[in-house]
């Protein structure tokens, strides 16, 4: 009997997806069940009891909680599959640094951007781009963060730029001419099929995010 992966998740959760474009690099068969995070499942309640929240990796019965524990396990157990990190000791402490740092920092600012308004919102757009400025230079001339393959960085990255770029959820705020190499990258991206699965359409994503405002704004 094979391995049994379960991933609880939410479509348009940008830490969802992550998980399951690794889950595709590897070629490993999962379950992607949905959940309602206004109604948790009692499956997610008990295999996440700490945070509630999702994804939930569950290999073989046991869960693994957030995305990126979730994506560095996968490496970890599947690791005879496209490697997500450099074997090289160093490289690899440079991997998880900047993908700490879009985890954390990147994804921190796209919040702002999204729930202010006014000048505070512009400084934020100022700062995103600031950052991925910092993160294009790492890029370099590389078809992928990677390396010739995706790797950790371009995994966590991903989601992210989908959002703020492709489908302007924040506005038309990065220019391509600006920023050709990222932009380049995440058209690449794209078209790899591990990823374009993995990424929700682009008009029902554009209406949860619309609903939110809405909401924001009431």
């Amino acid at each position: 009997m094979g391995d049994e992966v379960i991933l609880l998740n939410f479509w348009v959760s940008p830490y969802g997806i992550r998980v399951r474009i690794a889950l595709e690099e590897k070629g490993i068969k999962y379950e992607n069940r949905e959940e309602d995070v206004n109604k948790k499942s009692p499956l997610l309640l008990q295999m996440n009891p700490v945070n509630k929240t999702i994804p939930v990796l569950i290999h073989n019965g046991k869960p693994i909680c957030e995305s990126l524990i979730a994506v560095e396990y996968i490496d970890e157990v599947w690791n005879d599959k496209s490697p997500l990190l450099p074997s090289d000791p160093y490289q690899r402490s440079q991997a998880r640094f900047w993908t700490n740092y879009v985890d954390t920092k990147m994804y921190e600012i796209a919040v702002k951007i999204w729930k202010s308004e006014g000048e505070e919102k512009e400084a934020a757009k100022e700062e995103f781009l600031e950052c991925l400025k910092l993160i294009e230079e790492q890029l370099g001339d590389k078809p992928y963060f990677g390396g010739d393959n995706l790797g950790l960085l371009d995994i966590v990255l991903v989601p992210l730029i989908c959002y703020t770029y492709t489908y302007n959820i924040y506005g038309n705020f990065i220019n391509e001419t600006q920023y050709p190499k990222i932009i380049a990258w995440s058209k690449r991206c794209a078209l790899k099929e591990t990823v374009s699965k993995c990424l929700p359409e682009e008009q029902r994503v554009k209406e949860v995010f619309s609903k939110r405002r809405q909401d924001l704004n009431k």
